[in-house]
């Protein structure tokens, strides 16, 4: 009875909507379909695109693929007739050649994970300075006179120290004190004070790599532009587990646990400089190279000079390992719905109803590794910023999340819509209540969203240079930047859905007479 309710309080809306529709732009709109997305995910989320890595071959693939399809659309290259963009970007690895504890050598990233920057550096060090938890407080404080400055530090990464009723010595009680519940708070109290290295012993050294795997020490990538002049390198970090931490302490006739008892038992710091035999060489090499956005033009009429700019990131995470990350709902659903767009707007123009403003359709390159292609688009616009009217961006618009997985299912996150323009919302709002029938989920706009999401995808990029923006997005689920974010996954119905609603509010704002205005600002 409730569903049926449901259906009968829908009808008279319903017909309304109907009424309300445009039927050319409907007719366009038709053309995006679950079966051609299909083909073109298809192969995007192939094993033969290896995942689309920066700098990659898959990743030059996938942008060869965009730019092709751009070129069968009859859209133009606009950077100096070329598809391409190229974006200068820096690879920097960060190498460990040597480490070795009393005469044994250990792997990085199988047997410990290391974290670090600048040059190349030797330490062969014949003693090390245990500095307990790390802590400085009023009541417990291993970093109390004792000089760390160029010297190799252990720390232990987890816990703190107890009284004889097992409660913390720093609360009193069995509430965790910030030192454990604060991420970084031990490690930045230590390096404030200048060591050369510090080596964190830890439990969880083997759970950490098998979960975060090589993306503890793939190379980092950055725009060659904010790496002309680098700042000079954090001090390095090893973490280690607490064996090999015994290892490097047997010299001194001690162990993790002896120390840990020796702290709780006199509730006092065990800092102290112990014997060791300990090598290491490690430092940052870094290589220039060039990855591409990929740009398609399609221009307008007697408004063509302003600009409307459609984007997704094509990029993943790659082959890691031999390990592929297909990357299909992140982000070969959004780079799907570009090019899904950007056919039905195509055809449209085909037939004498093109747009009156210009469309520019964007896969952007790096978004994995910081927004970096939208961040460099965005100082080296091809067509001035002062002239785009509104940025649509699609990330992640294939599946179903943690949230809608039990009950709707026809939704899309629209997040950002009056962040910068009241009217954008509305438009957007319009065009769903006409067209798509969806919920559009708001939750991502709250100010109090931990997870930040508006910020994270690429545009942020526009919106930071007051151009309003929609960020759309169907969620997060189980499988999100791990290698089971592949195509069988994907509801194309709904991919499909999403993206016709990007074509309706694009063909609104790109056919109206005025401007869109900027008139809010709730960043």
């Amino acid at each position: 009875m409730k569903q049926t309710f449901s259906l009968l309080f829908l009808i008279p809306a319903f017909y309304g909507c109907i009424m309300a529709q445009d039927p050319v732009q409907q007719r366009y709109a038709a053309e995006i379909s679950p079966e051609t997305a299909k083909k073109h995910l298809s192969i995007l989320a192939s094993a033969e695109f290896e995942g689309r890595g920066t700098g990659e071959p898959g990743g030059e693939k996938a942008a060869a693929y965009l730019a092709e399809e751009f070129k069968n659309l009859g859209l133009t290259g606009p950077v100096n007739g070329s598809y391409f963009q190229p974006v200068k970007l820096i690879r920097t690895r960060f190498d460990v050649k040597e480490f070795a504890i009393g005469g044994k050598s250990f792997t990085n990233g199988s047997d410990f994970y290391f974290i670090g920057a600048g040059p190349e550096t030797r330490i062969n060090a014949k003693e090390i300075v245990f500095v307990g938890y790390g802590i400085s407080d009023a009541k417990y404080d291993d970093l109390k006179g004792i000089d760390i400055k160029d010297k190799v530090v252990l720390v232990l990464s987890e816990g703190e120290p107890k009284n004889a009723q097992g409660h913390s010595l720093i609360t009193g009680t069995n509430k965790p004190s910030e030192w454990v519940t604060s991420r970084n708070q031990r490690l930045q109290n230590i390096v404030a004070k200048g060591p050369k290295l510090v080596i964190a012993a830890s439990e969880s050294v083997q759970e950490t790599l098998k979960q975060f795997g090589t993306r503890l020490t793939r190379p980092r990538i950055a725009l060659q532009e904010d790496t002309d002049d680098p700042a000079p390198g954090a001090t390095p970090v090893a973490t280690i587990s607490t064996d090999m931490a015994d290892l490097l302490l047997a010299p001194a006739k001690t162990t993790v646990n002896a120390l840990k008892a020796k702290i709780d038992a006199s509730q006092k710091s065990q800092s102290q400089t112990l014997k060791t035999r300990f090598n290491t060489t490690f430092g940052a090499v870094t290589e220039p190279f060039t990855s591409d956005n990929v740009l398609g033009y399609l221009e307008g009429s007697d408004l063509k000079n302003e600009l409307i700019v459609i984007t997704a990131h094509y990029d993943h995470e790659g082959n890691q390992n031999g390990v592929i990350f297909f990357g299909a709902d992140d982000n070969g659903s959004g780079t799907t719905g570009v090019l899904e767009v950007a056919r039905a707007f195509a055809k449209a123009k085909a037939e004498g109803h093109g747009p009156r403003r210009s469309i520019l359709f964007i896969g952007f390159t790096a978004e994995e590794k910081g927004l970096l292609g939208s961040n460099y688009y965005s100082r080296h616009p091809v067509f001035p910023l002062e002239n785009t009217v509104v940025n649509l961006n699609m990330d992640m618009i294939g599946r179903i999340d943690d949230k809608h997985l039990r009950g709707n299912h026809n939704y899309v996150h629209a997040i950002g819509s009056d962040k910068l323009s009241s009217e954008l919302k509305t438009i957007n709002e319009n065009a769903n209540a006409e067209y798509t029938h969806m919920e559009l989920d708001y939750m991502y706009d709250d100010p109090k969203d931990p997870m930040r999401i508006y910020y994270r995808s690429d545009q942020y990029n526009f919106a930071k240079h007051g151009i309003p923006v929609i960020f759309y997005f169907s969620g997060l689920h189980p499988h999100y930047h791990t290698p089971e974010d592949t195509v069988d996954k994907i509801n194309f119905e709904m991919l499909a859905k999403r993206a016709r609603l990007v074509f309706h509010t694009a063909w609104e704002i790109a056919n109206r007479d005025k401007r869109l205005i900027v008139d809010s600002n709730k960043e």
